[in-house]
């Protein structure tokens, strides 16, 4: 047996607001959209539809994005958990320095860049939901 892949699925109250976050702010783009009907897979956010699931990509990195209700009916022991993670996603990244310049005064809350005792340059911000990013390059 061997792991494959691992693609995060987070929780978000607002769809829209997240795909529009990370489209705009960290340049990932959109990929499949599934609305609340179920009859089918968007490449686009249709204006007027509402929408469950999301998946995003940027290079190799590829996330999901859900809304609670629907998260929290497919994920049974998510129940009482609430939005937000004591986990960070770690994203290596080439650029580190501009991609920082460019978000830094776009996101609600963000590290210093410092380089680490590992020899990292890295730095951690939070998205529109909470939740912890991480984004590091060899320095």
């Amino acid at each position: 047996m061997g792991f494959n892949k691992l693609t995060p699925n987070f929780e978000v109250s607002d769809l829209r607001e997240s795909v529009h976050f990370y489209q705009s702010v960290l340049g990932f783009t959109l990929t499949a959209a599934v609305p609340e009907t179920h009859d089918g897979v968007d490449p686009e956010l249709i204006e007027g539809k509402n929408y469950v699931f999301a998946m995003m990509k940027n290079g190799d990195v590829e996330l999901m994005f859900q809304r609670s209700d629907s998260f929290k009916h497919d994920v049974e022991i998510a129940t009482n958990e609430i939005i937000g993670a004591s986990v960070s996603f770690y994203i290596e990244i080439a650029g580190i320095q501009e991609f920082y310049n460019e978000i830094k005064g776009k996101v609600p809350a963000i590290t210093a860049m410092k380089t680490t005792w590992y020899g990292v340059n890295e730095f951690y911000m939070k998205d529109n939901s909470g939740y912890i990013l991480g984004f590091g390059e060899k320095a």
